[in-house]
């Protein structure tokens, strides 16, 4: 009755990782993909889960959790999450209005107007890691970066926003969580917070 006890009130652990490019936000494969797994970042204790997904093709912050009400209450439509999106060509206050506003998406094969967001084009191209891949060809011409803060989370849907709008996404990083932030974090690091 007591090793129950005691494995029932074991603290949770939280961490906050930088999911690499490549890498699906889960621990255990899916048949007859050969994928990379975050299992293969760290020795994580059982249980743990992400809270919320990075598509295969995006990157950075990613917080995981063996409490299934932190994942929870951080999956909730209040909690913003932001990405800095680099997309092919130099955007135009028209597409970011039209974002910013809501923009039809295509969701499990129905049309979906998203919510209105937080858009905004970046100064400079943000300081983050090599993605380890090269993106494009300066050749193939000009790319530019936004903010894009989001309250809900629909499959793959910064880069369907970008899309309608005209500027394909070349590369996506999340950047935030609600108070969570990427920060300085190295592609690949996990860092446990309390």
């Amino acid at each position: 009755m007591k090793e129950n006890f005691e494995v029932k009130n074991k603290p949770h652990k939280h961490f906050k990782i930088y999911k690499p490019y490549g890498y699906l936000s889960q621990f255990v494969p899916e048949t007859r993909k050969n994928k990379k797994l975050l299992g293969e970042l760290h020795d994580f204790p059982d249980n743990t889960m992400a809270v919320g997904r990075l598509d295969h093709d995006s990157e950075g912050l990613l917080l995981l959790t063996t409490d299934g009400m932190f994942s929870f209450d951080l999956r909730q439509k209040h909690v913003e999450k932001e990405y800095y999106v680099q997309v092919d060509g130099l955007i135009d206050d028209k597409a970011i209005e039209l974002m910013q506003k809501g923009v039809e998406i295509g969701v499990k094969g129905k049309k979906y107007t998203t919510l209105p967001s937080k858009v905004r084009m970046l100064d400079k191209e943000p300081e983050l890691p090599s993605r380890g891949r090269n993106i494009r060809d300066s050749r193939h011409g000009p790319t530019s970066w936004i903010s894009v803060v989001v309250t809900e989370g629909k499959n793959r849907q910064v880069r369907k926003m970008t899309a309608a709008v005209g500027f394909p996404t070349l590369r996506l990083v999340r950047v935030r969580v609600g108070d969570f932030v990427l920060g300085q974090m190295d592609v690949g690091e996990v860092i446990e917070i309390a």
